[in-house]
């Protein structure tokens, strides 16, 4: 057997340190194992002939071996009465107060996802997990009305386990006809946000405002997939927006997963229209950049490479982080409201609404402009030889 499972020698070692009285802590920590799988181990695969439960590695490797025995009969398909309880809860029709179903049909079985924006069939629609705890509060004394939320999905999805029909995967919550693999669950959903980008380790002098440079940074999204890059100076509130043209073969080209990205904000788009955007300015204004989570700049090592700019994420969930972004965003949806396709705006379009900003009066800054505040900053930087906006 591999690794996952305890060996003939190991089970040895088990019952000689058992019989040491020797805890399963003790035992677990010997042996390299977790604690619960020797509590287990004790539990499954004791002698059950004698008065008290003993432990001999003979008996517990031919138990181990016996109930490792494939292919083994599904509960569901040998238990009639367990098979109709999991599936009356899965798929019983929800009643009103005279017992008569109530709610659409909903569509026919396809072997698809639950339909977009469609009605679904009214169900009980119980979790495989909700059945299989609820079985112990409905059968306390019965042992053979016993089953997994795992031995329920598996009916549902493995074919050769099928005593569940298959379309009663609709019935499930999220209507999926392909279970989600394990491993794409346990995906980190921004593996790209490493400790050392957190906004936890930006510069003290970004937070206060005190030193320009440091900006924050995000997208508005329009209509088809369109979008535009905006970025806002903290201390002057400056705003640059970077013009995001789509891709050749955009809309001709079939949507496939992980296919390239046309839509013209993927990770290495993102960075290379960044990186020409940013390197426009002087170098004392070039200090951070703080995003949201979005992946459209997981490509940030590249561009701190390339620019020298540090790159910082936000919390999830915490857009007041980056809340000069955020109130910039609001002004820009008056020029570009939500639904419609910012893609056919020039970059001279774009770059005109910017300017329009930067030249509005903030009371923040004493009624000067954006432009004018940061003009001011740079004609005190004149004597190291650093050139004004004019």
């Amino acid at each position: 057997m591999s690794g996952r499972y305890l060996s003939f020698a190991e089970r040895e070692d088990i019952a000689v340190w058992r019989a040491q009285k020797l805890g399963v802590r003790e035992i677990a920590r010997r042996l390299g194992r977790s604690p619960s799988t020797i509590s287990r181990e004790l539990r499954r695969n004791a002698s059950t002939r004698t008065f008290r439960l003993e432990y001999r590695a003979s008996l517990a490797q031919w138990h181990a071996e016996r109930r490792a025995r494939r292919p083994k009969p599904a509960k569901l398909v040998t238990n009639e009465r367990l098979r109709v309880y999991v599936q009356d809860r899965l798929v019983g029709d929800v009643r009103d107060s005279d017992g008569r179903p109530v709610g659409p049909a909903g569509p026919a079985w396809s072997g698809r996802n639950k339909p977009h924006r469609g009605d679904r069939r009214w169900v009980q629609g119980w979790s495989p997990e909700q059945i299989s705890q609820r079985l112990k509060v409905d059968f306390p004394d019965d042992e053979s009305m016993r089953i997994s939320h795992e031995a329920i999905y598996q009916a549902l999805y493995v074919q050769g386990r099928g005593a569940l029909k298959r379309e009663l995967v609709a019935c499930l919550r999220t209507g999926r006809a392909l279970r989600v693999p394990r491993s794409r669950a346990r995906q980190r959903a921004w593996g790209h946000v490493t400790n050392d980008v957190l906004i936890s380790e930006r510069p003290a002098e970004a937070e206060d405002r005190a030193v320009p440079g440091h900006w924050e940074g995000d997208l508005i999204i329009g209509l088809e997939r369109s979008a535009i890059g905006t970025l806002v100076e903290r201390t002057t509130r400056f705003t640059m927006l970077v013009h995001l043209p789509r891709e050749d073969g955009y809309g001709v080209i079939p949507r496939t997963k992980n296919g390239p990205a046309l839509a013209g904000y993927g990770a290495v788009t993102m960075k290379n229209a960044l990186v020409a955007t940013m390197t426009t300015l002087p170098e004392q204004l070039r200090r951070s950049l703080t995003w949201d989570r979005g992946k459209e700049l997981s490509a940030h090592v590249a561009f701190k490479v390339e620019t020298g700019i540090s790159v910082y994420f936000a919390d999830p969930q915490s857009p007041w982080q980056r809340g000069t972004n955020e109130n910039t965003n609001g002004l820009l949806r008056q020029y570009f409201p939500k639904g419609t396709d910012l893609s056919r705006w020039t970059a001279e379009d774009i770059q005109s609404v910017a300017n329009t900003l930067n030249a509005r009066p903030r009371k923040t800054l004493g009624w000067r402009t954006p432009a004018e505040a940061l003009d001011e900053h740079l004609r005190s930087l004149q004597p190291t030889g650093v050139a004004t906006t004019d």
